[in-house]
């Protein structure tokens, strides 16, 4: 009888001190993994370590960190209950990751910039995620969220994360299909998404929130549907590879830079009966046509003579602009307006022009020549800082054609 109760206690502690499958909690993404754990791979199979270790990220604190047998794991003292706030910013090794179900909130930007993860399933006791937790997650191809979950979905198999009550996308991937039912783009949705290279937008839809497309360089197309009414600032930031946008006549409130960096653009266009902007005289730019203010251009734009303020960032980073003439209409230049355009050599600035604004021909390297028609004009713009002066990247000052050397 001793022999049979030494057996059966030997047994139990040899099976309480061994973890489920790893092969089919890594593979789900989810399934009965214990509650202290955090299961992951890496992809040179060695040791992970977060950026944050303290019970204020997990809700526990860590005890061990192993990998073996080509699988991680992280042990806890206490059922893991959040990944907090950047707990694996940035970590670009990390290739699969199976959170367990007695988390409740992943923190603002807990998986920010994890570009080797190609999948991610949340649990259905999630109730919070965080701005940016999965932005800049390149290599997404699946996101699932646990059925159960009583505030988030993946409706419709669609690869997002969507706040259930909000109908808001808030994480989708390169994958991702937007369901019917989705009436807002969130914050970061498809931040750094590199290989999507179109998306339908649906009608449905009503605000695409700020970066909500940031840094999709591999974007190529977008529609945007006459529903929405608002594109949040760096909405499309860096879309390197579009070359055309259509705003339709629905859209009455544009953000700031919310088109910079998109060098590919040669065609703007404000759909006739907007209300609130405007392309006019095939200018290829967005205009507010109440202020007369220019808030976004491209290389091809050609400033039209009824403008009178160029806006925040409306040429930022627009590589391809080599050469730009500043109608005499124009009386202010905004902050970054010109920021980072490193292909501009000539800038001609009338002498209507009484304020130029912090940083609005920074990085413009390659700037030779600033053309004016009035010195004293000139002598009288008030520069913001040291680089709203455009003669601060080297440029040399010409006076109807002849360059000035006393000023």
């Amino acid at each position: 009888m001793r022999k049979f109760f030494a057996f059966l206690i030997s047994t139990l502690v040899i099976a309480a001190c061994t973890p489920p499958d790893f092969d089919e909690d890594l593979n789900s993404g989810v399934s009965d993994v214990p509650k202290n754990m955090i299961y992951y791979t890496t992809a040179d199979g060695e040791i992970l370590e977060p950026n944050k270790k303290d019970q204020a990220t997990f809700g526990a604190t860590l005890i061990s960190n192993i990998y073996e047998d080509g699988k991680g794991i992280l042990t806890f003292d206490n059922d893991v209950t959040s990944i907090g706030y950047s707990a694996f910013y940035n970590c670009s090794g990390l290739t699969s990751i199976v959170i367990p179900n007695s988390v409740t909130s992943i923190g603002d930007y807990a998986f920010w910039g994890c570009s080797g993860l190609t999948s991610i399933t949340i649990p259905n006791s999630v109730t919070s995620i965080g701005e940016g937790a999965f932005s800049g997650c390149s290599g997404l191809t699946s996101i699932v969220v646990a059925p159960g979950n009583t505030k988030y979905d993946s409706r419709e198999n669609s690869n997002a994360i969507v706040e259930t009550e909000s109908n808001t996308l808030i994480t989708g991937c390169k994958n991702t299909i937007i369901p019917n039912s989705v009436t807002s783009i969130g914050r970061w949705a498809f931040y750094g998404c590199e290989g999507l290279t179109s998306i339908t937008i649906p009608n449905s839809v009503t605000s695409i929130g700020s970066s909500a497309f940031s840094g999709c360089s591999g974007l190529t197309s977008i529609t945007i549907p006459n529903s929405v009414t608002s594109i949040g600032d760096y909405a499309f930031s860096g879309c390197s590879g579009l070359t055309s946008i259509t705003i339709p006549n629905s859209v009455t409130s544009i953000g700031n830079d919310a088109f910079s960096s998109c060098s590919g653009l040669t065609s703007i266009i404000v759909e006739s009966g907007n209300s609130k902007y405007d392309s006019r005289e095939n200018c290829n730019a967005i205009i507010e046509t109440k202020s007369n203010t220019l808030i976004a251009g491209c290389k091809n734009t050609i400033i039209p003579s009824s403008i009178t303020s160029i806006g925040w960032g409306a040429f930022d980073d627009c590589s391809g602009l080599t050469s730009i003439t500043i109608p005499n209409s124009v009386t202010s230049i905004g902050n970054y307006a010109f920021f980072y355009c490193t292909e501009l050599t000539s800038v001609t600035i009338p002498n209507s022009v009484t304020s130029i604004g912090e940083g609005a021909f920074w990085g413009c390297y390659d700037l030779k020549e600033v053309h004016i028609t009035d010195l004293d004009a000139w002598n009288n713009i008030s520069f913001d800082d040291y680089y709203a002066n455009p003669l601060d990247n080297g440029a040399k000052l010409y006076l109807n054609g002849v360059e000035v050397t006393d000023y």
